[in-house]
């Protein structure tokens, strides 16, 4: 997993409530086990029309965004079904951190598992970072972890707050499988210890 730091880049407004697993990454596309391959599927219904063009009325088909790394969405965001495909479609889009007021539990959780930053803000700093991100390409935001704080508003810096855990996760990169091998060698001490003692085990 990569690492999280600080991400500087161009934010997409995306004001709707409620936005779950499904309109992220549609049923049709979860056959997959890969990581990676899904971020053109990513808002699929709202990307394109039912003949299959694409929708340039979407704020992700806009040139200025078809870039954007970071996401300023409504309400309870990820709410639905547990599919992890959700963060996964995200990230192989570009998406590296999701600002809401909300997030569903499940989701919230498996975005700090796939290096992706969710930010809880209050409804008075998400509308002040939706009219900054209405501005298009001509705006950036930088998202800092190490200090939490998100920086680049004419009104100053908002800061959030983070489980300490979880942060130490993203600043190092280390998904459930990277924390495992961080302990490769007390795992390896006890595994030799237990052979030495119990050899018939």
């Amino acid at each position: 997993m990569d690492k999280f730091t600080t991400l500087t880049g161009v934010a997409a407004p995306l004001p709707i409530v409620n936005i779950d697993t499904d309109m992220i990454i549609p049923k049709q596309f979860l056959k997959t086990i890969k990581r990676t391959g899904l971020g053109s599927a990513l808002f699929h219904e709202m990307r394109t029309h039912d003949d299959g063009s694409v929708n340039e009325d979407f704020i992700l088909n806009k040139p200025a965004y078809q870039n954007a790394q970071i996401l300023v969405a409504g309400d309870n965001f990820g709410c639905g079904s547990s599919r992890e495909h959700a963060p996964w479609a995200l990230l192989d889009f570009g998406i590296r951190c999701v600002i809401s007021t909300s997030f569903a539990d499940i989701f919230y959780n498996n975005c700090f598992k796939n290096g992706i930053l969710p930010i809880v803000v209050s409804e008075e700093q998400l509308e002040t970072l939706m009219h900054a991100a209405e501005r298009g390409s001509n705006f950036t935001l930088t998202v800092d972890l190490g200090t939490q704080e998100i920086k680049g508003l004419e009104s100053g810096s908002i800061g959030f707050e983070i489980d300490e855990f979880r942060k130490h996760c993203l600043l190092n990169g280390l998904d459930d499988i990277g924390l495992t091998m961080a302990k490769a060698g007390q795992i390896d001490s006890f595994e030799a210890q237990t052979a030495e003692s119990r050899p018939w085990v």
